[in-house]
C-alpha cells in the first residue's frame, strides 16, 4: 500500500464515480475494478461511500471532495491505526438510531449523529447510511462543525458521549 499517494489515488477514484454517476451509471458494485476495489479496503473506504459521495456531490455540490478527502483520512487512521486494517464485520442496525428528531441539550440530531459517527470510524455504516449525508451537513453548518472535526472528536471521546455533547454546545454557543 502506497501512504504518501494516498490522496491522490483517493481524488482519481472520487472524480470517476462524480463522473460515472453523472453519466447516469448506478451502484456502488460497479464503479470500481478489483483494484480500486482492493485500494479503497486497504484503507477503511466502502465503495458505497464513494458512491454516496458521487450522489451528493451531483445533486447538490457537497460534501465535495476535500471534505471527503477530510473524512476519510480521519476513518483510514482509525482504520489502519486502531483497527489493525481490519473490518470490524458488524453493521449498525439503522433501528438503534434515535430519531431525527431527538435532542440532547436542546440540539437535535446530536444524539443520533454520535452513534452514527462511531459507526463510521469503525466501517459499520450499512449502505442506507452516509456519514455527512444532508441531514449531518446541515447538523454541522448549524452548529459550525466540520466533518472530520467531528469524526476526530468522537474519535477522542469515544467512550465518554457526555465530552462531546459538551463540546458540541460549546461551539454552537460560540457561532
Amino acid at each position: 500500500m502506497k501512504h504518501y499517494d494516498f490522496a491522490d489515488q483517493f481524488r482519481a477514484l472520487y472524480n470517476q464515480a462524480v463522473k460515472l454517476y453523472a453519466s447516469g451509471q448506478t451502484g456502488a458494485g460497479t464503479y470500481f475494478n478489483a483494484d480500486e476495489t482492493a485500494f479503497l479496503a486497504a484503507n477503511g473506504i466502502s465503495a458505497q461511500a464513494m458512491y454516496d459521495y458521487a450522489e451528493d456531490h451531483n445533486n447538490g455540490g457537497e460534501p465535495g471532495y476535500d471534505r471527503a478527502l477530510a473524512i476519510e483520512s480521519v476513518r483510514r487512521d482509525y482504520f489502519l491505526n486502531v483497527q489493525h486494517g481490519q473490518p470490524s464485520g458488524q453493521v449498525l442496525s439503522v433501528d438503534s438510531l434515535p430519531a431525527k428528531t431527538d435532542a440532547v441539550q436542546g440540539i437535535e440530531w446530536l444524539p443520533r449523529i454520535i452513534p452514527k459517527t462511531k459507526a463510521k470510524l469503525r466501517g459499520e455504516l450499512p449502505d442506507s447510511l452516509m456519514y455527512s449525508c444532508g441531514g449531518d451537513r446541515r447538523f454541522f453548518k448549524k452548529h459550525d462543525i466540520h466533518p472530520a472535526e467531528f469524526l476526530s472528536l468522537v474519535w477522542r471521546n469515544m467512550d465518554n458521549d457526555a465530552a462531546t455533547i459538551d463540546w458540541v454546545v460549546q461551539r454552537s454557543s460560540k457561532k
